[in-house]
């Protein structure tokens, strides 16, 4: 009884409510309203932010594909003008600018680790596709711009092993170019033996150097050049070595006429005989 008496007063009370309803409304519009209008703000602008941030993820992908293409695109341009003999290799500075300035407007950590990485991967490119060897001073400035940019890229990559990896790695190439073998050795063994990075490419390539790079360590120097050797004289063969006579025995009762190499007749009789023909032709003609 007790429960069918409250359920009673409840539903008294909601009738009553209801009835009442569109006088507390009147009373009350002004803030009604007010409320309405906030919480269509609220909705509003949380659609508008979702939707804003899927449109610049697009964007910031788009742009970062076109940025990444050029590093590898002018990497072409610039070995294809070396072999012509000119130095376009300053192009990829400017492209490594452009990939910082997009690292420092993105909000995408990964984008962001992945610009970081390609624009020190464009600074040390640049160094080696120069014409000209690059003084030990702005060797050491231009390698420490990519230990930074790969440092930043470390950082931003928490997230992604594939590109924390990479980052590290580069670390290590950064060393291994300044002429510190033991601190990329650390850095390539860090890579290497870190259990978050296994299966990445970073990793493989890591080990791989770590293998290898005492290969590299080495001066290279090349032996003198040997003296010209001297030329030897040139040795002509004349037609007759080339065509030598030959002589043989003529048969028995053959008598041979000795003729010259142009094919005249030499012997005296032939002489004569040609006086003779010569002398009959001349003749005039008897009845």
């Amino acid at each position: 009884m007790k429960a069918d008496h409250r359920h009673e007063l409840k539903t008294n009370e909601l009738a009553d409510w209801l009835a009442h309803f569109p006088e507390w409304a009147k009373e009350n519009r002004t803030n009604l309203i007010a409320a309405a209008a906030v919480i269509l703000v609220a909705i509003a602008v949380y659609f508008v932010r979702f939707y804003r941030k899927d449109v610049v993820v697009v964007r910031e992908h788009v742009q970062l594909t076109g940025l990444v293409g050029q590093v590898s695109s002018q990497k072409r341009s610039v070995a294809q003008a070396a072999s012509q003999g000119t130095d376009q290799s300053i192009a990829l500075v400017s492209i490594a600018q452009d990939l910082q300035d997009f690292a420092a407007d993105s909000r995408d950590d990964r984008l962001a680790a992945m610009a970081l990485i390609k624009r020190a991967e464009a600074l040390r490119a640049e160094l080696h596709y120069r014409q000209t060897d690059a003084s030990k001073e702005e060797l050491t400035k231009q390698i420490a711009q990519a230990q930074t940019s790969y440092q930043q890229a470390l950082e931003r990559a928490s997230s992604s092993p594939a590109l924390a990896a990479t980052a590290q790695f580069g670390l290590g190439l950064c060393d291994e170019e300044l002429g510190k073998f033991d601190e990329a050795k650390a850095a390539y063994r860090a890579v290497a033996e870190n259990a978050e990075y296994d299966g990445t490419a970073a990793q493989a390539a890591a080990a791989h150097r770590l293998k290898t790079m005492d290969d590299y360590k080495g001066t290279v120097v090349f032996k003198p050049a040997p003296d010209p050797v001297a030329s030897s004289p040139t040795v002509q063969i004349t037609p007759d070595a080339l065509n030598p006579p030959i002589s043989f025995e003529a048969p028995p009762g053959i008598t041979v006429t000795p003729v010259t190499p142009e094919g005249n007749d030499v012997s005296g009789s032939g002489a004569e005989a040609g006086s003779a023909a010569t002398a009959d032709t001349n003749e005039p003609a008897t009845n």
